[in-house]
C-alpha cells in the first residue's frame, strides 16, 4: 500500500526541486521511487570525499536528509504543512573510495505532528555503509 498522501513523487519533480541546492551541488541523484521507499545516490568523488579519499561522513548524512526529507513531503496529511528536519543521528559502518553510494529512505512512524525515518546506505556491492534515522517535524507553512 503507498503511503504518499499528495502524489506519486516522480524522479523529475523531485530532481527539479533540487536544482541549484546542496542536493545538485554534490551531485546526488533521485534513482526510484516505490510504495514505501525513495532510492538516491551519491558520488564518491571530489565533491563527496574527506581527506583521506573516502566518502565523508557529513555527505552520507546530507543524503540521508535528502531522502528523509523528501520523502516526508509527500506524506504530509494537509496542503498547509511541510515536514523540516529535527532530529539526525547516522552509524557509519563502512567506508566508501569509489564508485556510488546507495540510500533508501523508508519510514518508521507517519505522525501527524513528526516523522521518523531510516534511511539505509549502501555501496555498489549492496554492502551497508551506513545507516541513519531522521525524525522530521511537521509544521504549518509560514
Amino acid at each position: 500500500m503507498a503511503i504518499w498522501t499528495r502524489s506519486l513523487p516522480t524522479l523529475e519533480q523531485m530532481e527539479e526541486s533540487s536544482r541549484n541546492t546542496a542536493v545538485s551541488a554534490m551531485g546526488i541523484e533521485f534513482v526510484d521511487v516505490g510504495n514505501d521507499y525513495i532510492t538516491g545516490r551519491i558520488p564518491v568523488d571530489g565533491r563527496t570525499v574527506q581527506p583521506f579519499g573516502i566518502l565523508h561522513g557529513g555527505a552520507s548524512v546530507v543524503l540521508a536528509e535528502t531522502l528523509g526529507s523528501m520523502a516526508a513531503n509527500y506524506c504530509l496529511r494537509e496542503e498547509n504543512q511541510i515536514a523540516v528536519g529535527l532530529d539526525i543521528n547516522a552509524n557509519h559502518i563502512r567506508s566508501a573510495s569509489s564508485g556510488w553510494v546507495y540510500g533508501t529512505a523508508r519510514p518508521v512512524h507517519l505522525g501527524g505532528t513528526t516523522q521518523v525515518w531510516e534511511i539505509r546506505m549502501e555501496n555498489e556491492e549492496g554492502k551497508l555503509i551506513c545507516i541513519s534515522r531522521l525524525t522530521m517535524a511537521v509544521i504549518n507553512r509560514g
